[in-house]
């Protein structure tokens, strides 16, 4: 394997590699390669972020994080259809980012849970036809992202030219490395073949009803950062409700051993240091070959900022009220609308019957 394909090897990858690898000079070799990749996608992530801030201004990070998370699954993903095809996924995927965060912050909670209802859904149908490569857990969480991060006036124009700029490359990315995929579906089968009957489609419903309540009852209830439960929420619901009680029974636990950790390095640190714990959590993201130990880490990004405007204590309280509450309650939503369906369907043969 040459130094280019192990660089292309996800965490999983290099550790199976360097486990299975018996000659000590060529498992050192892998171990300097995985180090060196973890450290150079760190760097890499925070170059792209940083220009983005010193191009739209410090506000408009977030956008630079969401093209990042786009070309990075873009170089490998598809959507099942024409290449050409897929380039209009592509712009119907930035379009909805543009357009729906801002929207529903200038909304009141209901007409909102309704515009939120619509786009992750269509983020969904045109994103995730391959549910395997878990494409819905890059663009709704950049949906949400976006959302919770929002800025008006000036900014957004920035924001909206940005994110513009970053649809130019993810197109780009996706032409060159998928342009010899030979599908023959085009974009208007993606909604000629919905089906609410399919497993596929049945759970894009329920992601999205999952993740717009959840983001309305936080809103309703007037707590800041509404995104943390959508993100919980999203994350949680997997297409069988098995793998969805998996996965809560890791993200509640392991956010909270996050948050202590996180309280420990803010309070050892001196203050100076305090910019560089995100950094510090995105290299043991880098490190984690589970989902586990991804959730510990990816907490100290999203606490690093909330403490700054909350303080340490309210972040890391309202950081772990939404994660176990949002894990808990995507389980209970999940059981509940497999159950109507369920209902429903045996009514319609009942009916028909």
């Amino acid at each position: 394997m040459t130094f280019y394909q192990e660089l292309q090897l996800s965490s999983v990858g290099s550790k199976q590699l360097i486990k299975n690898t018996t000659d000590k000079k060529e498992k050192r070799r892998h171990i300097l390669i995985y180090n060196f990749k973890v450290y150079l996608v760190m760097a890499f992530c925070v170059a792209v972020v940083t220009l983005f801030s010193k191009i739209f201004g410090a506000d408009n990070s977030v956008p630079g994080v969401v093209v990042l998370l786009a070309v990075l699954v873009l170089r490998q993903a598809d959507f099942g259809v024409r290449t050409s095809h897929g380039l209009l996924c592509i712009a119907g995927i930035f379009g909805i980012l543009i357009a729906g965060p801002r929207i529903t912050n200038m909304m009141h909670p209901v007409p909102a849970f309704f515009v939120n209802v619509a786009c992750i859904l269509i983020l969904m149908i045109f994103g995730c036809h391959n549910v395997i490569m878990s494409n819905q857990s890059t663009f709704v969480l950049g949906y949400l992202l976006l959302q919770g991060y929002d800025v008006s006036g000036h900014a957004y124009v920035l924001r909206v030219i940005s994110l513009l700029i970053g649809m130019g490359i993810c197109m780009a990315v996706f032409y060159k490395n998928q342009k010899n995929r030979p599908y023959h579906r085009t974009f208007l089968d993606l909604f000629r073949e919905f089906d609410v009957r399919s497993a596929r489609n049945w759970w894009y419903i329920k992601l999205t009803l999952i993740v717009s309540s959840a983001l309305l009852i936080v809103s309703l209830l007037g707590w800041p950062r509404a995104m943390w439960a959508g993100i919980a929420c999203m994350s949680v619901c997997l297409p069988f409700h098995e793998d969805s009680v998996e996965r809560a029974k890791r993200r509640g636990p392991f956010n909270i051993v996050g948050c202590m950790i996180f309280l420990i390095l803010y309070h050892v640190l001196p203050e100076s240091m305090y910019p560089y714990i995100g950094m510090i959590g995105g290299i043991g993201v880098g490190y984690s070959a589970g989902y586990a130990w991804q959730t510990v880490f990816n907490t100290f990004g999203a606490l690093s900022i909330a403490s700054g405007l909350f303080g340490a204590g309210t972040a890391v309280a309202l950081r772990i009220i939404f994660n176990v509450m949002g894990s808990v309650y995507t389980v209970v939503c999940d059981r509940f609308l497999d159950f109507l369906r369920k209902r429903t369907e045996i009514h319609r043969v009942g009916e028909m019957a």
